[in-house]
C-alpha cells in the first residue's frame, strides 16, 4: 500500500551546530528553536577528512547512501557520471511526483515523476521540465558571475526570468526586498547580500511548484549562509584570527553570518507553514564550517579566477574546439571533442607560470579538462604569467582577478546537523552522530519504499 506520507527535505548548507546554538540562545533565530524543540535531533557525521570533506561529495553521499569511497564523485558538476539510482529516482518509481529545486552535484537516471531543478554549477543535467529552462539559466549565471562587476545578461534574459517568477509564486515580499536590496547599493555596498534574495526567489518558485504538483518527496538547497561563513567568519569574531579585518571591512560585514542565519530562519519559519500539519520536514546541513586559520601564517588565503577563461586559454595557445563551463571559485571544466584534444589542451595550460610556479592546477578527467587557478597566497600587483618554452608574457592581474576582498575565514568541519520534524512533533535528542549513509534509507522509509541493497545502512530511529 502507498504510504500517505510527505516529507520536505530542507538543505542548507555548512550551516554549523555550535553558531546555532549560540543564536538560539541568543534569541536571533525563533523557527530554529521552535523546529528543535519539534524535532528528532541528530548530529551527522560526514566520515571523510579532506580532500574528500566538500559538500559536493557529501550530498552525492546524502542523496544515494553511498560513501565516497563507493560512489567515487570528486568534483562538482560531475554527479552525472554516477550510474546509480537517488531517493527521487526511487520514489519516482514507486509512482510517487517529486520537486528536487537545486539540490548539490544531482541527476537523474530517468525523466523524474515531478520537477527537477539542477544546481547552478550542473553542465549536464538539464531541468525538468523545460519550463523551468529560462529561471535555471538566469539563476546559474548569476550564481557563476557573481563576482564579477556585472553579470553577462541582456534585457531579454531579464524579462523571460520576470515573466516566469511572475506565473511562478513571485511574492509581493520578495520584490520589496529585493527593491530595497538595489537600493542599499547605491553607494557600492551591500552586494553580498544578493544572495539572500536569490533564496527568496527560490522559496517563492518552491512554493508555487508545491503546491501545483503536491510531491511526496521534495528538497529545496540553499548554499548562501555556507558563502557568507567562508569569507565573513573573521569579520565576526576578528580576535580568533592573526590578520585583522579593517575597520571598513568590520562595518560591512561584521553581521554578515548573523544576517545569513537569520534568512534562513526566515525560511524555515516559511517552511514549516508550507508543510502545516501534512509533511514531515527534514533539515538537514550535511557538514558545517569552523573558522579556517591554517593560512594565517601564510598572509591569509586568497582565490584567484580568469577574467576571461577564453582569453586563458588563447595566451595558453589551446585551438581545439571547446566548450567552458565555470565550477565554484576559481575552478572551471573544459570540454572537447576528443581526449587527443584535452589532453594537448591540458599541456599546454601546464606551460603557464609565474616564476618558477605552476599558474594553474589542472587535471584530465573523461575527455576534459578540469583546472583552477593553483595560487592560494596574495601575489604582488606586478606578478607577471608566462608560457612555458616561449618569450610570451602578460601581466597576471589582467588575466585574473582576486575573487573577493576578503581573506577566506571559514573551512569545513564533518559535524553537520540532521533535525527531523515529524507531524506529531515527537522531540528527542540523540547522543550518538549518524553517519550521512543513513539518511536516504530514512528518507525512503519514511516513504514506505523499499531502499535498494547498495544502501547498506538501516534508517534512523524516530522514537515516539
Amino acid at each position: 500500500m502507498m504510504s500517505k506520507e510527505s516529507v520536505i527535505f530542507v538543505e542548507f548548507n555548512e550551516l554549523s551546530p555550535v553558531l546555532v546554538e549560540q543564536f538560539v540562545r541568543e534569541g536571533q533565530l525563533p523557527n530554529f528553536r521552535r523546529f528543535y524543540e519539534e524535532s528528532h535531533v541528530y548530529t551527522s557525521d560526514a566520515g571523510e577528512k579532506t580532500p574528500h570533506l566538500n559538500p559536493w561529495i557529501q550530498w552525492v553521499t546524502v542523496h544515494t547512501g553511498l560513501t565516497y569511497a563507493q560512489h567515487q564523485v570528486f568534483h562538482l558538476g560531475e554527479a552525472h557520471k554516477l550510474k546509480v539510482k537517488r531517493t527521487w529516482d526511487l520514489v519516482s518509481e514507486a509512482g510517487m511526483p517529486v520537486w528536487i529545486c537545486g539540490s548539490m552535484n544531482t541527476s537523474y537516471l530517468s525523466k523524474p515523476n515531478g520537477y527537477f531543478l539542477p544546481d547552478p554549477w550542473a553542465t549536464e543535467t538539464v531541468p525538468q521540465p523545460e519550463s523551468l529552462d529560462s529561471y535555471f539559466r538566469f539563476v546559474r549565471m548569476n550564481v557563476l558571475e557573481h563576482s564579477n562587476d556585472r553579470v553577462p545578461l541582456g534585457w531579454k534574459d531579464y524579462a523571460k526570468f520576470l515573466g516566469f517568477m511572475a506565473t511562478h509564486g513571485l511574492s509581493t515580499s520578495t520584490v520589496g526586498a529585493g527593491i530595497r536590496q538595489l537600493l542599499s547599493e547605491k553607494d557600492g555596498r551591500n552586494r553580498w547580500k544578493r544572495a539572500v534574495i536569490l533564496d527568496k526567489l527560490q522559496f517563492d518558485m518552491f512554493r508555487s511548484v508545491y503546491r501545483k504538483i503536491k510531491p511526496r518527496l521534495s528538497t529545496f538547497f540553499s548554499n548562501s549562509t555556507a558563502h557568507f561563513q567562508h569569507y565573513y567568519w573573521r569579520h565576526m569574531n576578528p580576535e580568533a584570527f592573526a590578520i585583522r579585518p579593517t575597520a571598513q571591512e568590520l562595518e560591512e560585514y561584521k553581521t554578515a553570518i548573523l544576517v545569513g542565519y537569520q534568512a534562513m530562519d526566515a525560511s524555515l519559519g516559511r517552511f514549516m507553514e508550507l508543510a502545516g500539519d501534512d509533511a514531515t520536514l527534514i533539515l538537514c546541513t550535511a557538514l558545517s564550517q569552523q573558522p579556517c586559520l591554517i593560512y594565517e601564517d601564510q598572509g591569509g588565503k586568497v582565490v584567484y579566477r580568469p577574467r576571461d577563461f577564453e582569453a586563458v586559454l588563447n595566451f595558453a595557445g589551446v585551438t581545439h574546439p571547446h566548450s567552458v563551463a565555470p565550477v565554484m571559485a576559481e575552478e572551471f571544466h573544459v570540454r572537447f571533442e576528443n581526449a587527443a584534444d584535452a589532453a594537448d589542451a591540458a599541456d599546454r595550460l601546464r606551460g603557464l607560470f609565474v616564476g618558477e610556479h605552476p599558474a594553474l592546477r589542472v587535471e584530465v578527467r573523461d575527455g576534459g579538462v578540469f583546472a583552477g587557478c593553483a595560487f592560494r597566497t596574495q601575489l604582488p600587483e606586478e606578478t607577471t604569467l608566462c608560457l612555458k618554452g616561449s618569450d610570451r608574457t602578460v601581466p597576471f592581474f589582467d588575466v585574473f582577478y582576486r575573487l573577493y576582498d576578503t581573506l577566506k575565514s571559514g573551512m569545513h568541519h564533518p559535524d553537520g546537523m540532521l533535525w527531523i520534524r515529524r507531524r506529531n512533533r515527537s522531540h528527542h535528542v540523540y547522543s550518538t552522530k549518524v553517519s550521512l549513509t543513513s539518511i536516504a534509507p530514512t528518507v525512503l522509509d519514511l516513504l514506505s519504499v523499499s531502499r535498494p541493497e547498495y544502501m547498506r545502512d538501516l534508517p534512523l530511529p524516530l522514537a515516539a
